[in-house]
């Protein structure tokens, strides 16, 4: 007699035998062993005390609801509306309700957009340094990321409208940027590409006249906006009138609503389909003199612009980090729960090693977010190099790390297997997403040609030599290893020192040179905070990153750490 239960029954319980391992629910903050240490070490202790319950917040937060919403919105993406039901031209984007609870989470709760810019930002006497607020957003990131592009040029617009503005321009608005009640936060946007102008910027066509009142008109196209809808924007136009090239190119502040209430005399021709990012509206605008305010000095508005541009570019930077933490907790997880062939996956030799390989990108890309924080306080603080510090860090994070959330997003969901191809899991939307920090704020290859720009203009190349040099010399590793290192750095600057010294000649090394340097010193920094921290896997990682990113290997041999880095 055939005792078997029926065929479903049998399914029902393999199922419930193996379910597909879900990490949906854990505290990111707290399941993050490397973090907190990190965060001990780089913050004042009083500063990394009053955030812990910040901080365990925002991982809650993103490990659970914030990671439903984000999958809700990036399929429930933005729409424009030209026109009210009773015929008036009145546009309007309409958010779904999931975004704008992530907003109220992202603006309101945590104050991301205005903490660097007043006191008192979660309940600190004070302005909170700039590493608190990186820190909350490489949590947040891990769960949405579209969001954090508003949320980083809302930050960015304000701090170039505070340095470079006038202080009738600034007393005007700065309420509405800085305020703390949610539903009276303004948010910024940064309208600079055109057509005919993308990386080049000397190009653009947008002419701004004079008016009578002291304001300008704007009019032209802008051909990639987004948060098209903000309040405010930065925007670049060429006085009419104006030289040809950089010289005549003007930075300008857009207002969405003139003083009288009504609408500036700008509308949103459509919004883009975009590969990611989703949930975050972008579009075409069209300025049909449209009013807007000169911000600094005339014919100084890339320079000026191009401050808000690099605090995008380390947001940009942060955003990589935190998509490629995601992934890389993702895929350990995976291969912690998951069996096959009598084995958890992280116990299979293979497994092990690309574990690995995707650990040392995202955990250099944490160091980069660190260090770079660090170096815009002091930037901030007036300290003697630390702005040229800044100046070369912020392009290398923005080049290098991401460009590897690229790989890593892609090769994290592999460990997943086919469910990491489903739109209902994280992994899709992280690679989806990964692939704009390459492209906006400056591509690979802008973004590499500015490490030689600011070797050459700023005197870069030797304050961060000298950074690493400090950071080498408070570390306590082997010998043979710290030696190792200070010899590739020496290799990466003198690359670096080479292709800038050839000019015009030399930019064909850019990418090359850039990368020598963020894996040479990412490594340096990496041993210096295992050193601190006691991480004899934080070591490993290090040794790992010299040996697989940086030191020639014969790929037809077995390569390891060599024994005397022990």
């Amino acid at each position: 007699m055939n005792m078997r239960p029926p065929m479903d029954v049998q399914r029902t319980a393999a199922a419930a035998d193996h379910p597909v391992p879900d990490r949906h629910g854990s505290n990111l903050y707290s399941t993050d062993l490397q973090l907190e240490p990190l965060l001990r070490l780089y913050l004042p202790e009083q500063v990394h005390a009053h955030l812990q319950p910040y901080l365990q917040r925002m991982g809650h937060l993103a490990g659970g609801r914030l990671d439903e919403l984000a999958l809700i919105a990036d399929k429930n993406p933005p729409t424009l509306e030209h026109r009210s039901r009773t015929g008036q031209d009145a546009q309007r984007i309409h958010k779904h309700p999931a975004y704008v609870e992530m907003e109220r989470v992202a603006y309101g709760e945590f104050a991301l957009a205005t903490m660097s810019h007043r006191s008192g930002a979660l309940g600190w006497e004070g302005k909170l340094p700039p590493l608190a607020k990186y820190a909350l957003t490489y949590l947040f990131v891990q769960a949405e990321f579209g969001l954090c592009c508003p949320l980083s040029m809302t930050d960015s617009l304000t701090r170039t409208l505070r340095k470079f503005g006038t202080p009738e321009l600034v007393e005007k608005y700065w309420s509405q940027l800085t305020a703390t009640d949610f539903e009276d936060m303004a948010q910024g946007a940064m309208f600079m590409t055109e057509q005919a102008a993308g990386s080049d910027i000397s190009n653009t066509q947008t002419l701004a006249r004079p008016n009578a009142d002291g304001s300008w008109s704007l009019t032209g196209d802008k051909w990639f906006c987004s948060n098209p809808d903000a309040a405010f924007a930065m925007v670049l136009a060429r006085v009419e009138g104006a030289p040809a090239g950089m010289k005549g190119i003007s930075l300008f502040l857009l207002p969405r609503q003139l003083d009288d209430g009504s609408t500036n005399h700008y509308h949103i021709v459509r919004l883009k389909e975009k590969l990611g990012t989703r949930s975050m509206a972008s579009g075409e605008i069209r300025m049909e003199g449209a009013v807007a305010y000169l911000v600094g000095e005339q014919g100084r508005g890339f320079v000026q612009m191009a401050d808000m541009v690099n605090n995008s570019r380390l947001s940009n930077g942060v955003r990589a980090a935190g998509l490629m933490r995601r992934a890389v907790a993702e895929a350990e997880f995976i291969a912690q729960e998951r069996h096959a062939f009598g084995k958890a996956l992280q116990d299979m030799p293979l497994m092990q090693r690309q574990l690995d390989k995707l650990r040392i990108r995202a955990e250099q890309a944490r160091t980069m977010v660190l260090q770079t924080a660090q170096a815009l306080q002091r930037s901030d603080a007036g300290e003697e190099g630390g702005y040229a510090l800044l100046r070369i860090l912020t392009p290398m994070i923005k080049f290098r790390a991401c460009r590897d959330a690229r790989m890593v997003t892609g090769d994290a969901m592999e460990v997943r297997g086919g469910c990491g191809y489903i739109e209902e899991w994280s992994d899709p939307r992280l690679v989806r997403d990964a692939h704009l920090g390459s492209i906006w704020e400056g591509t690979s290859n802008i973004v590499a040609l500015d490490v030689l720009r600011a070797t050459r203009r700023e005197g870069s190349l030797p304050v961060l030599q000298a950074h690493a040099a400090q950071l080498l010399a408070q570390t306590q590793a082997a010998p043979a290893f710290k030696a190792a290192l200070e010899q590739a750095m020496e290799r990466a600057c003198a690359l670096v020192q080479s292709a800038t010294d050839a000019g015009a000649q030399g930019e064909h090394l850019a990418r090359a040179a850039a990368s020598a340097l963020y894996h040479c010193f990412t490594a340096i920094a990496m041993a210096w905070e295992a050193s601190h921290t006691q991480c004899l896997q934080r070591m490993r990682w290090a040794q790992l990153v010299l040996l697989h990113r940086v030191l020639p290997r014969d790929p037809l041999s077995v390569s390891a750490v060599p024994a005397d880095w022990a």
